[in-house]
């Protein structure tokens, strides 16, 4: 078997370096701090480069590998930077060729998975694929476990789409596979059972498919290095120095990579004409690794990141050296100190204090609303504020905890005519018909695809119903095929005329289409699909505005393609396929010029903005109430505090409110402990007007009550801010929220509130203190009122 290096026709490994290598340039070392410089100089075979947020370590790492060219101590082609999106490889791409120009050439800057899919592509044979595999993004595998579970009728089993889908993922980044994971299937557990014999049918189907999930594309490179030592020593001599940026969030998957890529070449593989220092084993040394990281920003543990990869990397590397970045070059030093206090609380972490030469610069603003629409109209009358005083929308980010909280949000920003946009929404490649789109160029590429193929099978209109569907699958299990083999033995099935037809005429024109695929550029396969199927005029012939949005959307598809094309000339369509499968979600987040844009904690990680509200700072939130039973879950809801804070560049808000509704009903929201970390003197507190009257009641401002176009006047006393003991703390905020005592209402009693006037009681659920009940107010309509608070007096 014949195994390919990409981009190399001869083993750079056996290449050694000009002798009498220069010194570092000053220029390129300009404006470095002592720490920085240290970490650009440093020739440490394992590097630990602890970088606390905003403190340039993206100069840094371009730095570092300009000087590792310029002293002439790697050829381009012998350097991997490794970065988690792709925009950040395309940012660091630029820097480097800013610095050294065309020698950046021959690097890869790539992200784990576009890295691994070069390597998978190129040694396809080795592992049963062809080259061409399609990659199955989330939706794509979630359709095919879909499938799977209802053919096998074991959803009575409790087994779902996404519980299947999470476990599969989880078992992949821990790099086990079907065969290991049946070694310790418990025999007496149904349900385990059934999903060992999904997880199988799914690897299966993969496989029919010529295909590879997300998951695969690391765990698979692994298995290819592990399982043919040959292949990995290909990669192992030539990438001599590997940077990786974001360590703290690889997964046990991504670890194991790195340490396949920086183990040392067994004698065995090292070529006869090699002129690189051997070890005394005769072998070649393992690549020099550089990680970057901040084990206090590590919070993607959902998704399998192990913090301990960068807490153990010196006992991974024993010699490693470690320098800390902890000057930051974003944030005010109000804003750091808030940072520093909540993340100091955290134990087993790498001591380091972040600080700045820019200045104390504003207060921390905080607010207490009675409700989360109280807290939403803070957010909006301040965003609106500093608009008019010069501020651009595209500047200020709104950032939540969980995705339920936007409601509130939502409204009040669009009453107040404030433009945004939320991060995460429904992204360009994951609408319907641009799905439809690339399942048509998917099944040119990769014909084995059957996913593709019945997603486009009666799109548009055929008249190829679900039976005909199962007709033509039968026929290919029979014959042990691809789905798209059948199309062309439509007229052996006993199928209608009108049908048989329709089905022998796509299977043509997917042939058709199939043979340009080696020779034209994407657009033109594109712009052919899209012509011959009639698929945009089928939409515009709706005459329906949301079909002309789709129609549109399609053409923007092909523009993109275009554009493909400019920026890579012989790039075919495989190429434009992986591009588009392995673009990440923090790639789609652009400037959204002229709107404010409001995301999760977890999405804002990377980013930054002049202006950040942070919303929802309760108990039950931040933290999340499912992070108390999670093994270290707490402190990783504290390091997503900290990273929240630590994306603000000049003005920091806080907020939270005293009541929220979740799952239907109203409850009292406790602040959250993280705000008992942070020293008072740093945050000026505001409360809702009236918050707390002169009865000890609570008013809030009423969603539906008529807008008047004046501000709220906020007070500016501290409501929970002081730091007290957190018996204290407690107490402090209830005192500012009315407390009716043992009140008790049923249905019939007539009660009187402070905003709605008077009311029937209609029904009352659940039991005190979280007792809620239906009013049916005379002048205000029906309302749900949390009967231990809400400023009610019964009559």
């Amino acid at each position: 078997m014949t195994f390919l290096l990409d981009g190399f026709d001869s083993d750079p490994g056996t290449s050694d370096l000009p002798s009498g290598a220069p010194a570092v340039d000053e220029a390129l070392l300009a404006g470095l701090n002592p720490q920085q410089r240290a970490a650009v100089l440093s020739r440490s075979k394992a590097l630990l480069i602890v970088a606390g947020a905003g403190s340039g370590k993206t100069s840094v790492l371009t730095r570092r590998i300009a000087s590792l060219l310029q002293t002439r101590e790697a050829w381009p082609s012998q350097i991997l930077a490794i970065t988690f999106t792709n925009k950040a490889a395309g940012e660091m791409r630029e820097r480097v060729e800013q610095l050294v120009g065309g020698a950046a050439e021959g690097m890869w800057i790539s992200t784990f998975h576009s890295a691994c899919v070069r390597i998978l592509r190129r040694q396809a044979e080795a592992m049963g694929l062809k080259s061409a595999f399609t990659i199955y993004d989330s939706a794509d595998s979630r359709a095919m476990i879909k499938r799977i579970i209802k053919e096998l009728e074991v959803d009575t089993l409790g087994l779902t789409v996404p519980s299947v889908a999470g476990k599969i993922s989880k078992l992949k980044n821990e790099l086990a596979d079907v065969d290991s994971y049946a070694r310790q299937v418990k025999a007496d557990d149904p349900a385990d059972a059934a999903f060992l014999e999904v997880f199988r049918r799914y690897t299966d189907g993969l496989r029919r498919a010529n295909a590879l999930d997300f998951d695969d594309l690391i765990a698979e490179t692994v298995h290819l290095f592990r399982a043919f030592p040959e292949v990995a020593a290909l990669y192992q001599r030539r990438f001599r120095h590997i940077l990786v940026d974001e360590y703290q969030d690889t997964n046990h998957a991504q670890y194991a990579l790195i340490r396949e890529l920086t183990r040392p070449v067994e004698p065995q593989h090292v070529p006869a004409d090699t002129r690189i220092r051997l070890d005394a084993n005769g072998g070649i040394p393992g690549a020099a690794l550089t990680v970057v990281g901040d084990s206090d920003q590590s919070i993607y543990a959902f998704r399998g990141a192990d913090i301990r990869n960068i807490v153990e990397f010196e006992r991974d590397f024993p010699d490693a050296e470690v320098i800390l970045l902890e000057q930051n070059y974003r944030s005010t030093q109000n804003i750091l100190d808030a940072a520093n206090a909540v993340i100091a609380a955290n134990f087993d972490r790498q001591e380091k204090n972040l600080f700045t030469t820019v200045g104390a610069g504003e207060k921390i603003t905080g607010f207490t609303g009675y409700t989360a629409y109280d807290e939403a109209q803070f957010v909006a009358d301040e965003i609106q504020k500093l608009h008019e005083a010069g501020a651009d929308y595209k500047d200020m980010a709104v950032f939540f905890r969980v995705n339920s909280q936007t409601r509130a949000l939502e409204d009040i920003l669009i009453r107040s005519a404030i433009p945004y946009r939320i991060a995460g929404g429904t992204k360009f490649y994951e609408r319907a018909e641009i799905k439809d789109a690339m399942a048509y160029l998917v099944q040119v590429a990769n014909p084995a695809d059957d996913l593709a193929l019945r997603r486009i099978m009666n799109t548009p209109k055929r008249g190829i119903g679900p039976a005909t569907e199962a007709a033509l699958q039968a026929h290919a299990d029979r014959l042990g095929v691809p789905l798209r083999e059948t199309l062309r033995d439509a007229d052996q099935l006993g199928l209608g005329p009108k049908v048989t037809k329709a089905i022998m005429d796509l299977g043509q024109l997917l042939d058709e289409v199939e043979a340009m695929v080696p020779t034209s550029p994407p657009a033109d396969i594109l712009t052919e699909l899209l012509v011959r199927t009639g698929y945009v005029d089928a939409l515009r012939a709706t005459r329906d505005a949301q079909d002309e949005v789709r129609a549109e959307n399609v053409e923007e598809l092909l523009s993109f393609t275009k554009e493909f094309a400019k920026r890579n000339p012989e790039g075919r369509l495989i190429d434009f396929l992986t591009e588009v499968a392995l673009v990440a979600a923090a790639d789609e987040i652009d400037d959204a010029s002229g709107t404010v844009t409001l995301m999760t904690l977890h999405t804002a990680k990377g980013l930054e903005y002049d202006t950040v509200f942070l919303t929802g700072i309760e108990e039950d939130l931040l933290p999340h109430r499912m992070s108390a039973g999670e093994p270290g879950g707490i402190a990783e809801e504290r390091r997503l505090f900290y990273v929240g804070i630590t994306r603000a560049k000049k003005r920091l808000y806080l907020s939270l409110a005293m009541t929220r509704s979740q799952f239907g009903d109203t409850a009292v929201a406790m602040p959250s402990r993280f705000l008992q970390d942070i020293p008072p003197h740093l945050i000026d507190w505001r409360q809702s007007p009236g918050m707390a009257n002169s009865r000890g009641g609570t008013r809030s401002r009423a969603l539906n009550a008529p807008r008047s176009r004046e501000r709220f006047s906020y007070s500016t006393s501290l409501p929970p801010a002081p730091q007290r003991e957190k018996r204290e703390w407690t107490s402090a905020v209830t005192n500012t929220v009315r407390d009716n005592g043992d009140l008790t209402l049923e249905a019939g009693d007539r009660i009187r509130h402070t905003d709605f006037g008077e009311g029937r009681v209609v029904a009352v659920t659940g039991q005190a203190p979280k007792a809620v009940a239906e009013v049916q107010f005379d002048t205000a309509g029906r309302k749900r009122l949390l009967i231990k608070i809400a400023p009610i007096e019964k009559l």
